[in-house]
């Protein structure tokens, strides 16, 4: 049997000993399958991944966010955790402190270069104007750059462990787990900027061979475990369809959705794996994991009463109806003169969305189960054992 998009050819099965070549070195399976030891993780993305970076660089979240895990807001787009903080729970990491924010912090077991807004191509819009993040993917592979160069000097200038406690150990830097979950606000970039889909789809190659550019960076700079998530259905989220009023036929999806927009995403998606697929064979010292977020988020959304929530389309935290928008968290008077404070649902937990963009700390739970196991990665291994089996 061969599979090439994983670069494994099985050479011959005897008994239950599986004798495979990857990347064209013929190795046992229990180095295939062996579980990694992950020291650290570095994190790079979007708001769906930011644990407070744009709130250390801007202005801190407002309550009630947080409230459901941390009691108090704690620099997440959500009432509490979000994937990531579950990735490091499974891997038995410390939640990652944002790498702008560092009062307190210990970056032992990695950095967040995360920030809510945050895009893979540098969008010529400002965070006051349109929520786009300063700090793109470029800027956040740099930012990793003198992270890592500048731990390195400090570490191996410091004489007592006391010194160093709060550092990342610099031989542990091509063994951490490098995870990157971003792309969905250069579509929604896309969306708000160009006048069709026809040119919103004619771009996606830009984006993914910028995504591949910073990857291909960042293994230049020792990174060997990459966890790529895809990005979601946007097209599903709460901000957009509930805005929607007498849709002609076929705008929506059977599910509620707008079916373009997830196109867009579905295309975006075809083009990030067939660029993983291609990096693979360039980088062959790296174990590249490709995971179908999409897939996870659209079987919950299409499936959320049978999971325990209640309609997906419904918002948790935020006012979004007859044309104005009041955000999570925040005051505002009303065209016919009503004040509204836009403040959470009585059980978040039995929700999906949190402020109509980003999840609940419970779906995002729901999520993190779903891709975490395997079942939705290519290759089919899970997170425990994402990692370089030639290391």
């Amino acid at each position: 049997m061969i599979n090439s998009l994983l670069g494994i050819v099985v050479v011959s099965i005897v008994g239950f000993t599986i004798t495979v070549a990857y990347n064209d070195k013929v190795i046992d399976s229990t180095e295939v399958i062996a579980s990694c030891d992950f020291p650290a993780i570095y994190n790079f993305g979007d708001s769906n991944s930011d644990t407070g970076g744009i709130a250390a660089a801007f202005y801190p979240m407002a309550a009630p966010c947080g409230e459901s895990y941390f009691d108090r807001p704690a620099g997440r787009g959500s009432d509490g955790r979000l994937i990531i903080d579950f990735i490091a729970e499974q891997l038995g990491v410390p939640q990652l402190s944002p790498y702008l924010d560092t009062l307190g912090t210990s970056y032992r077991h990695g950095a967040n270069f995360a920030t809510g807004g945050a895009t893979i191509r540098r969008i010529n819009e400002s965070w006051f104007t349109n929520g786009v993040s300063p700090f793109p993917l470029d800027v956040q592979v740099e930012h990793y750059t003198q992270f890592k160069e500048r731990t390195t000097y400090f570490y191996n200038q410091g004489k007592e462990e006391s010194d160093k406690s709060r550092l990342a150990i610099p031989v542990e830097f091509s063994k951490a787990l490098y995870t990157i979950d971003i792309g969905q606000n250069d579509i929604s970039a896309a969306f708000r900027m160009l006048p069709n889909m026809e040119q919103v789809r004619a771009i996606i190659p830009d984006i993914i061979n910028q995504f591949a550019a910073q990857l291909r960076d960042l293994y230049k700079k020792g990174a060997r475990n990459l966890w790529i998530h895809n990005t979601g259905p946007i097209g599903c989220l709460p901000v957009v369809t509930v805005k929607i009023k007498d849709p002609a036929a076929g705008y929506l999806d059977e599910h509620g959705c707008v079916k373009d927009m997830n196109d867009i995403a579905i295309a975006f998606n075809k083009h990030l794996f067939d660029m993983l697929t291609k990096l693979r064979i360039e980088l062959q010292q790296a174990a590249i994991t490709y995971v179908d977020l999409y897939k996870a988020k659209y079987e919950l959304i299409s499936n959320a009463k049978n999971q325990g929530f209640e309609e997906a389309s419904k918002i948790c935290c935020g006012y979004h109806e007859n044309g104005e928008d009041v955000w999570c968290g925040n005051k505002k008077r009303l065209n016919n003169g009503t004040e509204i404070y836009a403040g959470s649902c009585n059980n978040p937990s039995t929700v999906i969305s949190w402020d109509g963009v980003h999840y609940t700390q419970a779906a995002n739970h729901w999520i993190a189960n779903y891709i975490l196991n395997a079942s939705i990665s290519n290759p089919t291994l899970p997170i425990t054992k994402a990692c370089n089996p030639l290391h």
